[in-house]
């Protein structure tokens, strides 16, 4: 029985250690990154153990892979979001939030062993250097031939991307000519809002896709932008945000709530109450606004959406959000390693922690979204009573606590059934690369367009497109003989949809498709 006790308890303790020495010397701060972890002089049993592997084990042990397997141990016995980042992945999750990374500033992909140029971002490297959509890149650098070769999206953009201001030279095929282009490297930002534009005569829509560390600016310009063009109520739409950090979706609540309300606040074991409150005049404290949520919202978006509900600010509407109300803070590690440990909870300004349960481990937490799919929650908004605490706003209505923000308005998923060839055309990437070689065919024609509304209402795909898509999809192995008349609507809807994409990219493909969003759709019957 005792050995069992030491079982369960021991893991814990070693977390606890952990925990209590990283809290030490260091306090909340605004951005979650640039920490380091207090070096302590004396080893500990674990450090020894660790040591004893690396030099005694019969088999040879990366030191690297023994590390991981301590830390992820230790974090699993915390909480779902306390994550170890090891040392060769730390770059790629800090430019996630620094909102960019550097390189050329292309998207490509490969087809039929060729990459090709999807698309190149406008006033970047490559765009500078003259290199074209519908390039065909047959080698980097001389030595290295990346055409004919079937080879890994990471493979190519370790080829591609590299320090600022070192040059790269790609050799592409344009046509029948044989062209060599050198880029030099630069900074390429990565957008956190995918879409602003004028919707409707008076309204705007804005949608967020992360909060990283220049989102708060990109809002700012867009919304400044919007006015100028007569917006007079907004939508929001943060559906799919996973997050990120804190204080960008703080200053945007900021914009939008006066004086000096409470925005959110942090409290943990080792961290001190924190206010987030406003403090300056918003650029959009009167007019309408409706923000989108849906289940994969989460985190910072939760904060934003929570703060505009408690004060009875704005109209949430979309589907339960994910519920995360923990916060994260970034702590380097000797070896060039990182770890994100959970410091605290964040409460609503009515106190409400929407953090859901995982007191039954990760597995089951993280199987919780599908649960929601199997009970019927995101069909019937009322399949699932909400458990938590129940708060009152200043207007009286009744908000909960735990497990995510509750819309207003519910806005059931789309749950009908995809035919199993529609699903192997989508899984396989075909309907996209046939939408790019369309375009390449007729962009005489396409380039002639000068908006994504102009493209809405112009090219309305029909038995043509549909006729090239089976023959494409055929070299795939995708038959869409017997796809239904429904399945085939939905098809022609979408080559619609990414054509926009392929031409504007993400401002074109939801000026496109929030047409025919139901969500999009009801937020605007509520601005009426």
């Amino acid at each position: 029985m005792g050995s069992k006790k030491l079982q369960v308890w021991l893991p814990v303790l070693f977390a606890l250690v952990m925990v209590i020495g990283m809290s030490i010397g260091y306090q909340l701060r605004e951005k979650s990154l640039g920490n380091r972890f207090f070096n302590l002089s004396r080893r500990t049993s674990l450090q020894e153990l660790v040591e004893l592997i690396k030099g005694k084990y019969v088999d040879k042990v990366s030191a690297d892979s023994i590390n991981q397997l301590a830390a992820n141990e230790l974090l699993s016995h915390l909480d779902p979001h306390s994550v170890y980042i090891p040392a060769d992945h730390l770059k790629e999750v800090n430019e996630e939030l620094q909102g960019n990374f550097q390189g050329i500033g292309v998207e490509f992909q490969m087809l039929e062993d060729t990459v090709h140029v999807m698309h190149v971002i406008e006033g970047g490297p490559s765009d500078k250097a003259g290199l074209k959509v519908g390039d065909k890149m047959l080698t980097v650098d001389d030595s290295v031939v990346i055409a004919g070769r079937n080879l890994k999206p990471d493979d190519i953009r370790k080829q591609l991307r590299g320090p600022m201001d070192t040059r790269v030279k790609v050799k592409v095929l344009r046509g029948a000519i044989t062209k060599e282009v050198v880029i030099t490297r630069d900074v390429i930002p990565v957008s956190p809002v995918d879409a602003a534009y004028m919707i409707a005569p008076g309204t705007g829509y804005i949608r967020i896709n992360k909060f990283a560390e220049r989102t708060y600016e990109a809002f700012m310009q867009n919304t400044e932008k919007l006015q100028k063009q007569g917006m007079k109520q907004m939508i929001l739409d943060l559906r799919g945000n996973g997050g990120g950090l804190m204080k960008e979706a703080t200053d945007i609540a900021d914009e939008f709530l006066s004086g000096d309300k409470l925005i959110v606040y942090t409290v943990g074991e080792h961290v001190p109450r924190f206010e987030y409150r406003c403090k300056r005049d918003g650029i959009f404290e009167t007019g309408k606004l409706e923000v989108l949520i849906d289940e994969g919202s989460a985190s910072a978006s939760e904060v934003l959406a929570g703060a505009l509900q408690d004060w009875d600010r704005a109209t949430i509407i979309g589907r339960r959000s994910f519920g995360k109300g923990l916060v994260q803070q970034q702590f380097q590690l000797s070896d060039g390693s990182a770890v994100r440990l959970t410091i605290a909870r964040y409460y609503s300004p009515l106190g409400r922690n929407i953090q859901k349960p995982y007191s039954k481990g990760k597995a089951e937490y993280e199987e919780e979204l599908a649960e929601r799919f199997h009970n019927g929650e995101v069909v019937k908004g009322d399949t699932s009573k909400p458990s938590g605490k129940a708060y009152k706003t200043p207007a009286g209505r009744t908000v909960y606590g735990g497990g995510g923000i509750t819309p207003d308005v519910f806005v059931p998923f789309d749950t009908t059934h995809m035919e199993p060839e529609l699903v192997k055309m989508y899984y396989k990437g075909t309907i996209g690369n046939f939408v790019y070689q369309y375009y390449m065919q007729n962009q005489h024609y396409f380039d002639a367009m000068k908006s994504a509304t102009q493209l809405a209402d112009s090219f309305i795909p029909g038995e043509k497109e549909w006729s090239g898509l089976a023959g494409y999809a055929r070299r795939d192995t995708v038959d869409l003989a017997r796809v239904s008349a429904k399945g085939k609507a939905d098809v022609l809807k979408r080559i619609q949809v990414l054509m926009a994409r392929q031409i504007w990219r993400s401002e074109g493909y939801f000026e496109v498709s929030n047409r025919r969003d139901e969500t999009v759709q009801k937020a605007l019957e509520g601005l009426k």
